[in-house]
This record gives C-alpha cells, sequence and structure tokens, in this order.
C-alpha cells in the first residue's frame, strides 16, 4: 500500500537523454540531484554555475569523511561511539556573470529559452540560456561539464557566451569551501538527511593562486584526511586572468573583457582532486596537479566510457518511451554510483548527495551487487573486497557484542559502527548474511576462484560464526536467533525474524561447504545442523510463513490515517509503530525472492498476498522487490504498478526526498525488477533459470548479462526468449522446463506461452 507524492516533476519523452525546459525554483534541490554527474568516486550536483540560482549544491569525494564523538543522552556499554559523515569538497562550479553592469540569473534576470540536459549516452551535463540584458543585448550562455573516468578525480567545465551586439563581460570563476559556509537547517527532524558540524571543518593547509590557476588543500579536524584541488583556467583568445584571489574558503579568478557582436567566448576550467588518509604519504596537492587533463580530454573521456557501458549493459525495454527514459536514467546513476569508486563501499546516495551520511549499508550488497556482479565483475570484486578489508574491525565490534567471528557495521564509512539507534541499527545482523550472499553470487557469476578461495571464504567463515554465537539450540531441537531486526524497520528487535533466518541458514550452509584449514569438521558440523534445524515461524491461521515469532499478535495498523502522515517514521514514535502490524518495506516477500528455491509457489504466493497490502512502501527499496514477486506469484497489474513508482522515485520525487540524493539502491532495484522480475532471472542454482513474465503492455525486453568472462544476450518477447553467449565456451539456460545450451555463434530459442507469461 505505496502512499507517495503525485506532484510530479515532468520532463519530454527522449530515450536517451533528461531534458529540462522550463525553470522550476520550487524544485531546485531535487533537480540538483536528478541532474548530478558522478563516477563512483567523485560527485558533483546539478546545480546551476551562477550563485543565486542555487538549492543545495555541493561536489562530493566517497569515502572523504569527518569523525565525531557521539553523545547519547543515555549511554549503555556497546552503543555506537563514532560518529562519521560525508563532507563537501570545495566546490568548483561557481561563476558570477555580468554584463554590462548586470549579474545574470535566472531569478533576477528576463530569460528568453531555457534547457538544462543531462545525457546518457556522453555523461555531458549541459545548460543553455538566452537571456534579455537591461542593456539591450541578447546573450546566450552555455554551460558544459562532465567528471573523469580514466582519471578519477577530473572535472571538466566550460562556459560559453555569445552576443548580439557589442558588450562588457565580467566573469568571475569561484572555488568555494561550502563545507564550512553557514547553512539554513531544516526545521523538521528527518533521520535521512544528513547533519552538518559546528565549526570548522577543513583546515586550511596550503592556499595558492596565481595567474589563473589555483593549487590548494585542507584536512579535516578529526579524521585527519586531506584534499587537494588544482584549478586551471583557459579563456579563448588568449585573454590572462586580470585578478586571481587565493582563500581558505573562496577562491576567485576574474576575467574583464569586451567580447564584439557574433563572436563566442570560452571558459575553460579544469579540476582535479586527490585525497590521502591520516598517514598517508602523499602530497594531495601535486597529486591534483599531475592528474589535470584539458577540458575536452575529459568531455571525450566520459563520452568514450559511456560508449563501452551501453554497449553491453543497456537494457531496452518495449513499454514506450518516458519508461525508456526513466530505466536509463537509472542506469546512468547505477554507472555514476559505482564506476570508479574502486575498492570502497557505495554510499546510499552514491555521489550525489550527503543523505544518510554518505554511509555505506547492506543495500550495495542485496540491491546493487546483483547490478555489479552481471555488468561490471570488477566493481563488485572491489565492494567486497572493501568489505574483507573491514574485518579485523567487525571481528572487534562482534567481542563487543558477546559474540564470535565477524559482526559488520550497519551504517559505516571508515569501518567503525555509526548507527546511534541501536534498534534500527546494530541489531540488523542480517548484513552479515547479505555480505555472505553477495561474495557467494559474486563467485557464481564470475567464475573467481581466486576470491572464493580467498576473501569469500573468509567473509563466509566469520559471518557463519557469528550465527552460530548469535544464536541458539532451542528445547524444541530448533534454532532460534533472537533480539534482531530484519530488513523492515517497522518492526525491531524480535526473535526469529524469518527473513534473517532464512538468509543466516544460507549463511550457514555456504560456509559449511567451505574447507579452510582453521575450520574444523566439528564446526562446519554445527554450521549444518543450525541451518537444517533453524526456526521458521509459520502462522497456520493464515497459512503463511511469519515475519517473526510475534508479529501475527500484533494490532493490526489503522489504514485510515491520513496520507500527510506517511512516511510513519517522520510522525509516530517508534513505539507506537513497533507495537503494530504494519510494514516500511519487503521483509518475508524479499527472503522468498533472494532464496527462492527454499520455498514453493503457493508459499511464496500466500505470503505476498498477505504482506502486499500491510507494505506502507516507506522505504525505497520496498516497490522494487514487492514487484519482483508480484510479477513471479501471477499478479501482473500490481507487479507493473510496483514497478512504475520504483522507476519514477527520483524522477518524480515521490518520496520528497530526492534533494538529499539519488535513491541508488532503488536504481538497483529497478535493474533487478527487469531482470528478475520481468525477465524471471534466478541465479545461484546449477544455472542461470529464466521464467519471464512480461507486461501486456510491453513488446519486448533486451538485456546482456555478463557471465564467467562472456556475455549473455537475452532477448524477450511474448512469443520467446532468445539467447546469444559471446565467451569462451558454452553456458546453459533453464526456461521454465526447458534446458537449452548457448555458444558463441550458436543462438537459441525458447517459445512461450503467452497466456502462461501474463498470468501463473
Amino acid at each position: 500500500m505505496a502512499l507517495i507524492s503525485s506532484d510530479r516533476i515532468r520532463f519530454p519523452a527522449d530515450p536517451w537523454r533528461l531534458v529540462e525546459t522550463s525553470h522550476a525554483p520550487d524544485k531546485a534541490g531535487a533537480l540538483e540531484t536528478i541532474f548530478a554527474l558522478g563516477n563512483g568516486h567523485l560527485g558533483i550536483r546539478g546545480a546551476h554555475w551562477s550563485p543565486a540560482d542555487v538549492a543545495l549544491p555541493g561536489t562530493f569525494i566517497n569515502g572523504f569523511h569527518e569523525t565525531w564523538d557521539i553523545k547519547h543522552a543515555e549511554n549503555a556499554f556497546g552503543f555506537a561511539r563514532t560518529g562519521q559523515r560525508i563532507l563537501h569538497v570545495p566546490d568548483a562550479n561557481n561563476y558570477t556573470v555580468v554584463i554590462d553592469g548586470e549579474e545574470l540569473s535566472l531569478e533576477g534576470s528576463t530569460v528568453l529559452d531555457y534547457r538544462r540536459t543531462v545525457d546518457f549516452a556522453t555523461g555531458i551535463y549541459t545548460t543553455a540560456v538566452t537571456w534579455a540584458c537591461r542593456s539591450g543585448a541578447v546573450v546566450q550562455t552555455v554551460g558544459r561539464r562532465a567528471v573523469g573516468f580514466a582519471v578519477r578525480g577530473n572535472l571538466a567545465l566550460s562556459l560559453e557566451l555569445t552576443s548580439d551586439r557589442m558588450v562588457s563581460v565580467d566573469i568571475t570563476s569561484a572555488l568555494v569551501n561550502r563545507q564550512d559556509q553557514p547553512v539554513e537547517e531544516t526545521a523538521a527532524a528527518d533521520p535521512r538527511r544528513s547533519g552538518r558540524h559546528a565549526g570548522r571543518v577543513l583546515l586550511p593547509l596550503q592556499m595558492d593562486g596565481t595567474d589563473g590557476s589555483l593549487r590548494m588543500s585542507w584536512q579535516t579536524a578529526e579524521s585527519r584526511q586531506r584534499v587537494g584541488v588544482a584549478v586551471d583556467h583557459a579563456l579563448s583568445g588568449g585573454v590572462q586572468a586580470v585578478e586571481t584571489m587565493a582563500g581558505q574558503d573562496v577562491s576567485t579568478v576574474r576575467f574583464v573583457l569586451a567580447v564584439p557582436a557574433g563572436e563566442t567566448v570560452a571558459l575553460e576550467k579544469s579540476v582535479s582532486y586527490a585525497v590521502a588518509d591520516e598517514g598517508e604519504d602523499l602530497d594531495v596537492v601535486s597529486a591534483a596537479a599531475a592528474a589535470l587533463r584539458p577540458v575536452a580530454e575529459v568531455f571525450a573521456d566520459s563520452a568514450s566510457h559511456y560508449g563501452r557501458y551501453w554497449a553491453t549493459s543497456d537494457i531496452v525495454v518495449g513499454g514506450g518511451e518516458e519508461l525508456q527514459q526513466a530505466v536509463r536514467w537509472n542506469l546512468f546513476q547505477l554507472a555514476q554510483a559505482t564506476a570508479r569508486a574502486d575498492v570502497a563501499g557505495i554510499p546510499a546516495k552514491g555521489v550525489t548527495g550527503s543523505g544518510y551520511e554518505g554511509h555505506y549499508f547492506w543495500d550495495q550488497e542485496i540491491y546493487l551487487l546483483p547490478y555489479l556482479s552481471y555488468t561490471n565483475p570488477e566493481a563488485a570484486r572491489n565492494v567486497l573486497l572493501f568489505r574483507h578489508k573491514l574485518l579485523p574491525l567487525a571481528r572487534v565490534r562482534a567481542t563487543e557484542l558477546s559474540i564470535d567471528g565477524a559482526l559488520f557495521p550497519w551504517r559505516t564509512i571508515g569501518g567503525l559502527e555509526a548507527s546511534a539507534y541501536y534498534a534500527a541499527g546494530t541489531a540488523q545482523f542480517h548484513i552479515g548474511a547479505a555480505i555472505a550472499f553477495a561474495a557467494n553470487r559474486y563467485v557464481w557469476a564470475s567464475g573467481d576462484h581466486t576470491f572464493r578461495d580467498n576473501q569469500a571464504r573468509d567473509l563466509l567463515v566469520e559471518t557463519a560464526r557469528m550465527w552460530v554465537s548469535l544464536g541458539f539450540f532451542g528445547a524444541d531441537g530448533a534454532f532460534h536467533i533472537h533480539g534482531v531486526t530484519g530488513p523492515d524497520e517497522y518492526t525491531a528487535v524480535v526473535n526469529d525474524n524469518l527473513y534473517t533466518n532464512v538468509m543466516a541458514r544460507f549463511n550457514l550452509r555456504a560456509a559449511a561447504a567451505c574447507r579452510r584449514d582453521d575450520v574444523s569438521d566439528e564446526e562446519r558440523t554445527v554450521w549444518q545442523e543450525a541451518a537444517d534445524r533453524m526456526h521458521l515461524p509459520f502462522d497456520r491461521t493464515h497459512n503463511v510463513y511469519a515475519q517473526d515469532n510475534d508479529f501475527m499478535t500484533l494490532e493490526p495498523w489503522d489504514w485510515n490515517t491520513p496520507r500527510d502522515k506517511y512516511p510513519l517514521l517522520l510522525h509516530f514514535h517508534p513505539l507506537v509503530i513497533y507495537r503494530h502490524q504494519v510494514l516500511k518495506q519487503a521483509d518475508t516477500v524479499l527472503a522468498m525472492f533472494l532464496q527462492w528455491q527454499e520455498f514453493t509457489a503457493d508459499e511464496k504466493r500466500r505470503a505476498f498476498e498477505f504482506y502486499d497490502p500491510i507494505t506502507t512502501g516507506d522505504s525505497t527499496l520496498s516497490a522494487c522487490v514487492q514487484g519482483i514477486m508480484a510479477a513471479e506469484v501471477g499478479y501482473p497489474m500490481e507487479a507493473l504498478e510496483h514497478f512504475t513508482e520504483a522507476v519514477f522515485i527520483d524522477l518524480d520525487d515521490s518520496h520528497n526526498n530526492t534533494v538529499d540524493g539519488v535513491h541508488i539502491a532503488s536504481a538497483g532495484g529497478i535493474w533487478s525488477s527487469l531482470v528478475s522480475g520481468f525477465a524471471g532471472m534466478r541465479d545461484q542454482g546449477l544455472m542461470l533459470y529464466f521464467d519471464p513474465r512480461l507486461p501486456a503492455g510491453w513488446d519486448g525486453l533486451d538485456f546482456q548479462l555478463k557471465m564467467r568472462g562472456g556475455l549473455l544476450g537475452v532477448s524477450l518477447t511474448h512469443e520467446a526468449i532468445t539467447f546469444s553467449y559471446d565467451g569462451p565456451a558454452t553456458v546453459s539456460v533453464k526456461v521454465r522446463d526447458t534446458v537449452v545450451t548457448v555458444g558463441s555463434g550458436c543462438p537459441a530459442s525458447v517459445p512461450l506461452d503467452a497466456r502462461e507469461a501474463l498470468v501463473h
């Protein structure tokens, strides 16, 4: 029962671009997110270049953060102690343009024509505005920007100006330390939003500027990370900067010139960032300067990167141009959040905003790793290597909670638990199983035996040790896991959460199958026995698996609650929500999707019918999962409704928090909705399995999967599903009851019963 905003942001339908044709200042913050650019390491919000026309501008680097001591009103042993928050790095996207004494701004000047575009095919952002100046001149400005991929710290910006008559032009280009600028705090207490630090955070180290070039560096006050920035300017016609000033918060390069009628003047701004952790021996200013690239080179690099990306990662949806545009926008966001993150986590907002403090959650393993494992296996491996790097801290955290093995933090940047509210944080032990599951899927999809025999085994074994220590064999002979919170954060600290137990069972079985010198046969036997005897609560009154041991005894939620009281977490005390039968997001249904082979078709159908109506959709992680399961169990209309809600979550700003950044996990869910929902793909069995459920109004669905060194092409219509494979050997896939083998130059097609595809 999703309750969302209907105040849509409208864009012309274009399958390869997002275009805004009129300035919408009331939606400026959300649009800055929607038009953001990034590469997984560096991100810049889609703010306009004029300081007068911005809402929440900023530039971010994945993992660059500040720490502080969490102050608990009432402390207790083992509470999270160290807060971590992503920081704004100095922002280069700032110009003040004065024409014949008039400062141009969308709010204060006369605009004759306006167009803002982000091109999915090239990754280039463009803003073109025609101004009627008070002096009588008609001036056109065109601003472009792109981030680098070959060199991940690169940012390129250009500003072109053309006038119909001779004009006096005064342009000031600025580098602004936004982190330490005063900001207006939001009045509402929204845990999804990022806070701000009191006092100075970025301490100046080097402040040099001359002849249009800036060489700057800062160090964070507590985490002791350093960021270096190098900026070069080039103005067409050989005009030199008339004034360069370097400051700890604002640095400027100013140009004053006369532009003849019909001539175009172009100001190019090459920017490069470099970061270093405390104790790392790196001259960040020299590193940033050495990495500078010409603007044209960065633009070409971006276009080349996306040419390669779309060649293997595009999904073609035969459901109309508006839907195709939304799908590609989501895929574009996935590329922007992950392509050059390298060995690091993926923040919940990518690098498009500061929402959720820039933390890494379980989202990356459950919602992003499926996409990465089949489109960018190297990036999937890097995320898992990052988790593996955190194992020493995870072992320490497990000891703090009196359990064995490794306990990964619910939300973190640097590896320490940063969730101050343990009931919806640390209690979500299921993150351990998510990491184990993602490691297993990556190995299954890639065939990476080196990773399997080393890092994957470490992750599987240490999380298995956590589960057998956390749980216990009860008097009933079953294995129980008590005092946990599942994915549904509207039900917290419960006994035997079904999702947690199902995923822990998988984790234990996978670990028991490992062979490692420090794992005894006795230990593997315990893991296997715990898995085999895992308690899965079942309610015989409703003939459905229960979300936990007590969920079915809770008071039903009052569904007459006014729409403006959603999301519930912003309007009701947690204890009010916890004692009611209401879900924030799919929980039991998610378990049945991930562990699809463990439940019968009838069990899945009954679970969907019971839980879907009592799921609020207050979490953006929910609609995609609900849609996938609706497709599987035979509810095609509901499947399409949930998918449509999910694919437009940010483009429509339907949850009213797109301003804080793209919902990257939901974007990952869109990939799964198409591949696992409508195409019905399931993995981690003996082979890939497909059970297609193409919506009645679509004429096709086409995508590719990177698999074991090759590329599997999938083309689905109502009549048939066709496979091709470009790889070193052959692969076998199963379509319902039919097994086919596909090799290079030998495609295979399986006819489908159209009626069966729509209603199961």
